[in-house]
């Protein structure tokens, strides 16, 4: 018994020191392993020749970029190098990340890197890698290649087919902004095995999908959890196949794709679904199902597509969602008060939606909010008095809705809060105080009805950089002492607060600004210069609509030197001793009362340093005389030059035609200017040129037809003694012509090339001495004037450059053109794209009216009176279907008036009158609201309004001819209409009074004022014609 224990213990004893012998084997083993190189020696050597053949770029480090390649050399082993893995066991290289590793060059097709069969990851992705993948290449032969990451790097042509049929066990697939182009080939849809497949961003290379080949994707890929497609051409693809996306989808990105239909609602229920981006489809519609959103979902954005219908109220089961963003979508109806269980919701934008109705209270209760985008809706309804959360709230937008009540104070307490903007509301009342000021940076209040002064404590917020509260009802004095202790202000914009006004203390002077860049008082009451201006150093300077009289001396332009921008239009300046500042970019002093020789003054105190950087010079309605300086000629980087409406005389310097290659404008207008046009014009860029209502005589200068991109070219009311300019009709781009009122004669060409003068949209010859007929071909070459009416104008008419200095004159300056309408002279303060007018009126013109002018079917305004056209009324007037005022009068037309201008149904005014007219007067449409005024001096016409009643017992006689009274007897009945906005693209701005004669309404107002004018005139003519005889 005894023995056979011993035994026992025996053999376990035997047993323990074998295994004890075994394991120290497999440590000894183990250790030596560890003691020798894993790296295999021919992988060394394909690592080694890819970091010999391949670039680093010359830039490197400097973007925190670092080249891994830096640490292999044949002394350490492979596996050890950055970005390599190697298998621990058999020691073949199985990853590969040389991600931003300033990577330099192509792949070609024999790459040594793809030789490394036993590859499963490869990331060369934010590289700068070029040049295609070659068909054949050796990377398609890493067959089991489970992960390749080419993002980010500049590769060109397409994707190659055979990426596809080889790595076929591809998981993790990133091609994104890579270059690639064309279109993705449909061997896509055998990489059955991807998970995650990102294609996004080769927008600019056109990389696209066909409806074919995303079928096939959507139907075969039914691992596939991320879908990233951003910018991928998409435009093709029906978005019915989205339905056939597996249920395992995770996230679905497809920005920017140029999707088009109603998207499939069953795709937000996609039970796994966290991520769906369908951002920037445009024509891409759709609604948000009402039940079983995914309850997966972390971020939905919709930005700028057309989804319609409501919010649903499952929104609120969307415990999960961190994003939400619905902006530029057609939603309707109030917001859902769902916000309560929305405890992760982080970013939160329904801009410019539709939506309506009160604010959610329970908004205002996220805790982990950040930004708040409620702007451009027509919310309503005031904000809370108090709220407690929101406490990581860095941007709050609610502006352009209709919120009432006051400013509470709880805004400027909010403890992250940067950026705030409520401006274009119904918000009232005076700003509380605020008890504990935060760091809002941005504040925008303008647009609103708040009055009162602007609080102490408002002041306290000493980490704005911009400040707006413009067109308020704000009032009081703004100390500098107050102002001052905003020390990070950048911009302040106070303008269009009437009461409102700034402290001019002496001791002003002793505050300074460092970072006050941009300041704009415009339209409050302001009465002198302030003086801590002159301790800021601003760039952006905007007082004008105030009450500042007197001059701008040396003194008062201290610390202006800075500026680039001042506008000091709209005050009572008297006098200027020198332009300000010496870095000036645009210069408006226009409306004003400065008087004398400023010009020459001013200028002759710059030589001889120009200004070099003037681009827009505006000085008209003042009171300037003397003459132009040739010195102006020195500002060679004038856009635009405006001195109109000034008592300047003298000649033109002829410099002025070619001084600045970059003039786009100039507008000397309505002056005293004398002599001859300059013969000079060699400039390409200049668009439009005004030197109306001078003394100018002699002729037209030929030198004009050089400025190929003139469209606007008024000439009117001075003393020009030429022909028709018929070599105008080169320029591609004219559409505004104005020769009215000078002396001008003889015919127009029959001979005019069938191009020329295709683009007028405007042409008034009025009050000169033209003879002979209206050529036909003239009529059918107005290509523009047959185009249909445009509501909006497809781009500036004046200004098309982004330039910030021409932007000031985009946003603020205006023009304006006189034409003759219903009678009266109208100033168009817009030459509109969309205003088409004629007017040959006070000329000798005779012959029949051409039948072609039924073509010019966008005409507004045609007017040919006084002239001494024959025949009858061309039946085809009938389809100038825009037509609102026709005058014919004072011709020897005859025969009877067409029925076919019944069919002018947006015909105001009519006037037919001082004819040889004979028959019966149309009736229907706009017929019946004419009066005798409009056919008087017709003694054959019969019928309603004319008292005279047709009858069929005998056939009328025509009249004998009348001759044309002395249209100089006439008295001028001026009427002078200001439509603001130029900048904005010639749209038509009408006031009232311009609205009441273009639609004839209110009818009984117009005819008043036009029966009156008549007869006052016929009864002054009359008496004057006794007392001569």
């Amino acid at each position: 018994m005894v023995i056979g224990m011993l035994y026992q213990i025996l053999c376990l004893l035997l047993a323990f020191l074998q295994y004890l012998q075994v394991a120290c084997s497999w440590s000894s083993s183990s250790s030596f392993l560890h003691s020798t190189h894993l790296c295999l020696p021919e992988q060394r050597a394909a690592l080694l020749e890819f970091k010999n053949t391949i670039s680093l770029d010359d830039y490197c480090g400097i973007f925190a970029s670092y080249p891994r390649t830096n640490s292999w050399n044949e002394s350490t082993d492979c596996c050890s190098w950055e970005g390599v893995t190697c298998n621990k066991v058999t020691g073949h290289v199985i990853g590969i990340d040389l991600s931003d590793s300033c990577l330099h060059g192509s792949l070609h097709a024999n790459n040594s890197l793809f030789h490394l069969q036993n590859l499963q990851w490869l990331d060369l992705s934010f590289n700068d890698l070029s040049g295609s993948l070659l068909e054949n290449s050796s990377l398609f032969h890493l067959q089991g290649l489970h992960e390749l990451n080419l993002a980010h790097n500049d590769f060109n042509g397409s994707i190659s087919s055979e990426l596809f049929t080889q790595l076929v066990s591809l998981t993790h697939l990133n091609l994104s902004h890579s270059g690639f182009s064309d279109l993705i080939p449909y061997e896509i849809s055998l990489l059955s095995n991807l998970v995650s497949l990102d294609l996004s961003i080769n927008a600019y290379s056109n990389l696209r999908f066909d409806a074919q080949g995303f079928d096939m994707l959507a139907r075969n890929l039914t691992k596939i959890r991320n879908l990233v497609l951003d910018y991928v051409d998409m435009s093709g693809v029906a978005v019915s196949s989205f339905l056939n996306l597996t249920s395992s989808v995770e996230s679905l990105s497809l920005r920017d794709c140029q999707l088009h239909g109603e998207f499939p609602s069953e795709n937000f229920q996609l039970p796994y679904l966290q991520h769906i981006d369908l951002g920037w489809n445009e024509n891409l519609t759709g609604y948000l199902p009402k039940t079983n959103l995914s309850r997966a979902l972390k971020l939905l954005d919709l930005y700028y597509c057309g989804f319609r219908g409501s919010i649903p109220a499952s929104f609120g089961n969307l415990t999960q969602i961190i994003s939400i963003d619905l902006s530029g979508n057609s939603f309707a109806g109030q917001i859902p008060d769902f916000f309560g269980n929305l405890n992760k919701l982080t970013f939160l934008t329904f801009y410019s939606c539709n939506f309506s109705g009160q604010l959610p209270i329970t908004m205002f209760n996220l805790t982990q909010i950040t930004e708040l985008d409620l702007s451009n809706n027509r919310l309503e309804g005031p904000l809370p008095n108090h709220v407690s959360e929101l406490q990581l709230l860095e941007v709050f937008r609610l502006s352009n809705n209709s919120v009432s009540g006051g400013v509470p104070s709880w805004l400027f307490t909010l403890p992250s809060l940067q950026n705030l903007d409520l401006s274009h509301n119904k918000l009232t009342g005076p700003v509380d105080q605020i008890q504990k000021p935060n760091s809002v940076k941005y504040v925008d209040l303008s647009s609103n009805n708040i009055h009162g002064p602007i609080p102490s404590s408002f002041f306290d917020l000493v980490n704005l950089s911009t400040l707006h509260i413009s067109s308020n009802n704000l009032s009081g004095v703004i100390e500098s002492n107050m102002l001052s202790k905003l020390q990070n202000l950048y911009d302040l914009d106070l303008s269009n607060n009437g009461l409102l006004s700034l402290s001019t203390s002496g001791n002003d002077v002793n505050y300074s600004f460092p970072q006050l860049s941009k300041v704009s008082f415009s339209s409050c009451s302001i009465r002198q210069f302030p003086n801590f201006f002159r301790t800021s150093k601003l760039e952006f300077l905007d007082l004008s609509n105030n009450k500042i009289s007197g001059g701008i001396s040396k003194w008062e332009a201290e610390g202006w030197e800075q500026l680039t921008m001042l506008n000091l239009s709209y005050n009572f300046l008297t006098t200027l001793e020198q332009f300000p500042g010496k870095r000036l970019e645009v210069l408006d002093l226009h409306s004003n009362l400065l008087q004398g020789p400023i010009l020459s003054t001013c200028l002759n105190l710059q030589m001889p340093n120009p200004p070099l950087f003037l681009s827009i010079f505006l000085i008209s309605e003042n009171n300037l005389t003397g003459n132009i300086p040739s010195l102006i000629c020195n500002w060679t980087s004038l856009v635009v030059l405006d001195l109109s409406k000034n008592s300047l005389s003298g000649t033109i310097p002829e410099c002025l035609g070619n001084f600045s290659y970059s003039l786009k404008f100039m507008n000397l207008q309505m002056n005293n200017f004398s002599g001859k046009i300059p013969d000079s014009f060699m400039n390409n860029l200049l668009k439009n040129l005004f030197l109306n209502d001078n003394q100018m005589d002699g002729l037209l200068p030929r030198s004009l037809a050089n400025c190929s991109y003139l469209e606007v070219l008024n000439l009117g009311n001075n003393k020009l003694t030429d022909t028709f300019p018929h070599w105008l009709a080169s320029l591609p781009s004219l559409q505004v012509l104005i020769l009215r009122f000078n002396r001008l004669h003889g015919s127009i060409p029959n001979s005019i090339a069938s191009s020329n003068f295709s683009a007028l949209r405007i042409i008034d010859l009025s009050g000169n001495e033209f003879t002979g007929p209206l050529p036909t071909k003239l009529v059918q070459n107005l290509r523009a004037m047959k185009d249909v009416p445009k509501q909006k104008p497809s781009e500036p008419f004046l200004y098309k450059s982004t330039d910030r200095r021409v932007g000031y004159a985009y946003d603020y300056y205006q023009i304006s053109v006189n034409v003759t309408m219903k009678r009266l002279e109208i100033e168009l303060v817009k030459t509109l794209a969309i205003f088409i007018a004629m007017d040959f009126s006070n000329n000798l013109f005779c012959g029949q009216i051409p039948e072609a002018l039924g073509e010019l079917i966008s005409l507004q305004m045609l007017n040919f009176s006084h002239n001494n056209f024959t025949g009858s009324i061309p039946p085809s007037l009938g389809n100038l279907v825009a037509l609102e005022s026709l005058d014919l009068s004072s011709n020897k037309l005859g025969g009877g008036i067409p029925s076919q201008l019944t069919n002018l149904t947006f015909l105001a005014v009519l006037n037919l009158s001082e004819n040889n007219l004979v028959g019966p007067i149309p009736h229907g449409n706009q017929f019946g609201t004419f009066d005798n005024d409009s056919y008087s001096g017709n003694l054959g016409l019969c019928g309603l309004p004319l008292s005279e009643k047709c009858g069929n017992e005998e056939k009328r006689k025509p009249p004998a001819p009348k001759f044309k009274e002395d249209e100089d007897s006439a008295i001028p009945f001026i009427w002078k209409l200001a439509m603001m906005g130029y900048g904005c693209g010639l749209m038509l701005g009408l006031s009232s009074g311009y609205i009441v004669f273009t639609t004839g309404r209110p009818w009984w107002f117009v005819r008043m004022v036009e029966r009156d004018w008549q007869k006052n005139v016929t009864k002054w003519i009359r008496s004057n014609k006794g007392r001569r005889n």
